[in-house]
């Protein structure tokens, strides 16, 4: 299990998560777009509970490998506040 980061109904930022050959690039997406994702991220997302991201999958097609590479993007995904914190410094 991990934790991730919503904002409203979508993701906080861009971000590509990588497992082997595979890639997923994860993009935030405006209210009422829906997920746009192949079967395998889509299943991923749907289930965290994401409601609107749109996806892109490059390099190996192998569901396993897609699935551990989505995991991947979704650890590091960050909110304003964590990287404020990390870098020590407040947000006005």
């Amino acid at each position: 299990m991990i934790n991730v980061p919503l904002m409203g109904s979508s993701i906080p930022h861009q971000v590509m998560g990588r497992y082997g050959a595979a890639k997923v690039l994860l993009l935030p997406a405006s209210p009422g777009t829906g997920i746009i994702a192949g079967e395998t991220v889509r299943a991923v997302v749907d289930s965290l509970g994401v409601s609107d991201i749109l996806t892109k999958s490059r390099g190996s097609n192998n569901p396993i490998n897609l699935v551990k590479a989505t995991f991947d993007g979704l650890k590091r995904l960050r909110t304003r506040e964590m990287v404020a914190q990390l870098r020590g410094v407040e947000i006005s």
